[in-house]
């Protein structure tokens, strides 16, 4: 049986090739994902695939959220590649979450607008709820930026210990508790506020403030503290 590889392209179409010549910024979402994939199948070479992995999911976004089973019924794709699709996607996301590398962490925290646009970027698109933890000092700066949990935010999933555990490990004198809202919704939900009441409580025994709580969405934020829930 016939194998294609990228090797049955041109030289000069083959995306590795542009890739070392022009760099990745130039390749486009097909040729990346022909680079992933790296192998064809018979009657169905590799850039054939990555090409209907484009038009059967529409965007990179859907494709990234697209389960092994839904892979596996693009043909040329069986276990292996839709592992190693599953992996690219999930490599990024974490690179994402550790953006917190790029944090100024000189800024002083004021009030939420001080917050809000180092968490905007960070966790906006994301189609999950990320609970996170930002640790301050005794002066407001940031010491770091940590993800807690990834799903819906209740207080069965939610634990002090959990959070109190990266702020005890930053060394942090204050905390402030973010999520995002992938609905657009600013309000808080029932559980939202009880989460809140637990994390406060448990902060104040362990003697570190719950400075606030902001909920975050593509169009701003709701603050706990200056709703005075906090």
């Amino acid at each position: 049986m016939k194998v294609y590889s990228l090797h049955d392209l041109p030289t000069e179409e083959r995306p590795r090739e542009r890739l070392v010549k022009y760099g990745i910024e130039s390749l486009s979402l097909q040729e990346l994902l022909t680079l992933i994939i790296s192998r064809g199948v018979k009657g169905e070479p590799v850039n054939n695939i990555s090409q209907k992995l484009i038009i059967i999911f529409g965007t990179l976004d859907k494709l990234s959220e697209a389960s092994i089973e839904e892979l596996k019924k693009v043909k040329g794709l069986g276990l292996a590649k839709a592992c190693q699709l599953k992996a690219c996607f999930e490599i990024s996301k974490r690179l994402t979450q550790e953006g917190n590398l790029n944090i100024n962490k000189s800024v002083i925290i004021k009030s939420p607008k001080d917050l809000f646009p180092l968490l905007k970027e960070k966790i906006i698109n994301f189609h999950k709820e990320y609970f996170m933890v930002a640790s301050l000092d005794n002066r407001n700066k940031i010491i770091n930026i940590d993800t807690v949990s990834v799903g819906t935010l209740n207080s069965s999933l939610i634990h002090p210990r959990e959070t109190f555990e990266v702020a005890i490990k930053n060394h942090a004198a204050a905390i402030i508790i973010c999520h995002n809202h992938p609905s657009g919704e600013l309000k808080p939900s029932e559980d939202d506020l009880v989460v809140t009441q637990n994390l406060v409580k448990a902060g104040k025994l362990l003697g570190i403030e719950v400075a606030d709580h902001l909920i975050i969405t593509k169009d701003g934020y709701f603050s706990f503290k200056e709703e005075n829930i906090i």
